[in-house]
């Protein structure tokens, strides 16, 4: 199920492109947890060992592999047209591991070596249902060395805490700004997919994957739910480092 290199950057381009839609100041957020990752790893002789959990066709890994190019990273996603797309869009990026995050042994599928540094996600651990959350949070902690940092950046409203619906307000405004400029959506771009023949064999993979596992029921806690769940999982510390509308980047410290 091999993919031209032509084929994987013709849609990893208009997928870079349709996810602005979703994502407030996407290019800030990812900037935002290398720096994060950057400042836990500094000094450390090791090179740093990071997992990219939902990591798509590796938007995310590519990015933090440019600010630390001696970084081990290990992207894991359970879509199957997506990991052969980073794999061939972005194959020194990182080791792309197909598995489902929280599902029974999905920790034993990336065989890391060594503590994590990290664990880096960005828009993907809301569609996990709060148990799944909370167990996936658990593994994770026991995965990482202390002082090893959970980065998340994803849509977490504010909850009853705050100005929570004025802070959702701004950040539909400036995503119907971002909006202006891209004309692809989620489901267009999954449409349009559909009619490459080169993804033909992908797509009859995930269809099979879709009936298997069901639609599930997203988690879509506020921020004050995720930081509990953080705290009964095992980490130290947990906040927010950055935020706009409810788009978020939380740390936890291990």
């Amino acid at each position: 199920m091999g993919l031209s290199l032509a084929t994987a950057e013709r849609w990893v381009e208009r997928w870079e492109l349709q996810q602005q839609r979703y994502a407030v100041d996407r290019e800030e957020r990812f900037t935002v947890i290398a720096d994060v990752v950057e400042h836990v790893t500094a000094g450390h002789t090791a090179p740093p060992l990071v997992v990219d959990l939902g990591c798509g066709p590796g938007s995310l890994a590519a990015r933090l592999v440019r600010r630390l190019p001696d970084a081990e990273i290990v992207a894991v996603d359970r879509d199957p047209v997506l990991l052969e797309l980073g794999r061939t869009h972005h194959p020194d990026a990182a080791r792309y591991v197909d598995a489902e995050i929280g599902a029974p042994g999905w920790t034993w599928a990336l065989d890391l070596d060594r503590p994590l540094d990290a664990a880096v996600s960005t828009t993907a651990l809301h569609y996990l249902d709060r148990d799944t959350l909370l167990g996936t949070y658990r593994q994770l902690a026991t995965l990482m060395r202390p002082g090893g940092v959970l980065v998340n950046g994803d849509h977490v409203p504010q909850g009853e805490a705050g100005p929570a619906g004025i802070a959702a307000h701004v950040g539909r405004c400036r995503a119907d700004r971002q909006r202006a400029f891209t004309h692809e959506d989620w489901g267009s771009w999954w449409a349009a997919v559909g009619e490459d023949p080169e993804l033909a064999d992908l797509l009859a993979e995930r269809r099979r994957r879709e009936a298997l596992l069901g639609a599930g029921r997203p988690a879509e806690l506020p921020l004050c739910a995720h930081l509990e769940l953080l705290r009964q999982a095992g980490f130290d510390t947990a906040g927010p480092v950055w935020q706009y509308g409810d788009s978020c980047v939380v740390v936890a410290v291990r």
